[in-house]
Formats: structure tokens, sequence, C-alpha cells
């Protein structure tokens, strides 16, 4: 499966590249979008007919000095870069290579009780704790009232890309519903990276091909890893937040990533938050339906 993943991202990326962001004419006529394979070839160093069996997925392990090539001549991010080492390290390689320690497991390991003893001390900031597949693992009170939906799932249920994907009210819970849909699926892309047979994302990627738009964004092979920005949020009680959200990978722990949101020191959404808070200590109503 890793020779396959390797291939199909090797070419969505080579077709979203023009040749003229990478110094080549734009010139002749193009069977497809993007640079041809003999062009990657000759950005990345290499020779058209290895590049050709990368992209045929026949198991081809590349060397890092190869990888290093490729993540140049396609212009890779840094979550890119590393989904692309992460493929080509889960890739059979002889004995003699050296060994590498087996993925899987960690992702579905407990929650250090010092986290679990972090969470509740920032109470009221909002924070959790989710494994690359997007699970949630542990949260605080005002975590679980603001995602009051979410919160009524079973806990082994209770994953963030299934909520915007399967339920009706995430549409309107996100303010920017397709954008946070994409991201958790360009989240969910790099944790097949991490693990690519780990039977628990691959039953949930099929579980999730059930739903409309995820096939579609699935094979656009977008990648992310823990990053920074801002979510918009109609929450069923308190009404419109805007609240900014760092992930954080643990140490000790790197397939489990904490994450925090917190409101600007003024306006409205401080204040919602706040009487979310409140609400959440008293044990308070925060579904609507």
């Amino acid at each position: 499966m890793a020779t396959r993943e390797m291939a199909d991202f090797l070419r969505s990326r080579r077709d979203r590249i023009k040749p003229s962001s990478v110094g080549l004419p734009d010139g002749g006529r193009r069977r497809a979008p993007g640079l041809r394979r003999a062009e990657v070839a000759l950005l990345a160093g290499i020779s058209p007919d290895y590049y050709m069996r990368l992209e045929q997925g026949r198991g081809i392990r590349p060397s890092p000095s190869v990888l290093d090539g490729l993540a140049r001549a396609l212009v890779l991010n840094d979550d890119e870069r590393d989904h692309l080492y992460r493929l080509a390290l889960s890739l059979p390689s002889p004995p003699s290579a050296g060994a590498h320690a087996a993925p899987g497991g960690a992702a579905d390991g407990p929650v250090d009780p010092s986290v679990r003893r972090l969470l509740d001390a920032i109470d009221p900031v909002a924070a959790y704790v989710i494994n690359p597949r997007l699970d949630v693992l542990a949260w605080n009170r005002t975590a679980a009232a603001l995602m009051p939906h979410l919160a009524e799932a079973p806990p082994a249920r209770r994953n963030m890309l299934r909520y915007a994907l399967c339920d009706p009210r995430a549409r309107t819970f996100y303010v920017e519903w397709e954008e946070v849909a994409r991201h958790g699926i360009a989240q969910l892309r790099t944790a097949t990276g991490r693990d690519p047979d780990d039977p628990a994302t691959r039953a949930l990627v099929r579980e999730l091909f059930r739903t409309p738009h995820f096939g579609t964004w699935w094979d656009r092979q977008d990648v992310k890893g823990p990053g920074m920005g801002r979510k918009e949020y109609r929450h069923p009680v308190v009404g419109r937040l805007s609240l900014d959200y760092i992930g954080m990978v643990l140490p000790g722990t790197p397939d489990h990533q904490f994450v925090t949101l917190t409101a600007p020191e003024e306006g409205p959404t401080r204040s919602a938050l706040e009487r979310l808070a409140a609400m959440a200590r008293s044990g308070a109503a925060l579904s609507d339906a």
C-alpha cells in the first residue's frame, strides 16, 4: 500500500506545478497539467526511467538524496516533505538496510496522566488531545462545552473528521465548514503516511468514503501536520466564536497532539467563551438538539 501511496502522491504534486514556476518553458502540447515526468527527473537529478518506476509504484526504495531532490523539484512544503519521507520509510527494505521502529500502537495509547492534569489546570482555556486520525483522546470541560454535538458521541466514535462529515449540524457549527473538512482530510492523509496499514485508520477512511465530497478531496493528496490558525464557530447556545488554535506535538508521544483554543483579550468572543466556561462548570445544557 505504501508503494501505491507514494506513487499517487508524487503524481498529484507533479500535476500542480506550472513549468514556468520552476524555470521551465510553458510551450509545447501537454497531455496533462503540470510538469512532465522527464522534467521532474531533470530537476531532481535522477534518470527519467528511475522516476517513471517510482510513479508506477514498482516498490523502489529511494535514498535520502533522491527524496531531497524530489522535494526540491516538486516544491514541497514541510508537511509534504515529511509525508514523502514517511511513505518512503514505510516501504519494504532488505535486511541489510537496517531496521526501523515499527509504526503504530502509540496513536491509540493512553493519554499520560500529567497531560490530563494539564488539561484540567488550564481550564477555562479550551484544550484537547487528538491522535493523527483526529480521534479525541481527552479534553477539558470547556472544550467539551465548545463542541457539544461531538461530546454526545461515544468516546470510541469521537472523531473530529467523522463529526465534520457525518453530522449535518457540523455544516452550521463551522462557519468555514469546507475549509475545516478539507483540513481534516489532509490531516487524515498525513496519518496514512505515518502508518499506511493501521486498521483503525483504514476503517475510518472506508467509512468516510461513503460521505459526499470525501473521495474528491481525499484524491487531492493534500497533507497537513500540527499548526496554528483561526476557526470560526456558530455555537448553539453562545453564538458566534472566533478562536485561535495551536496544535503541538506532545514530547515523548509524537502521535498525540495537544490543541488549545483561545480568544482575543477583548471583544464578544472573549465574553462568549467565558460565559460558555461558566455554563460548563454549572452543568447547564449546551446543545440545541
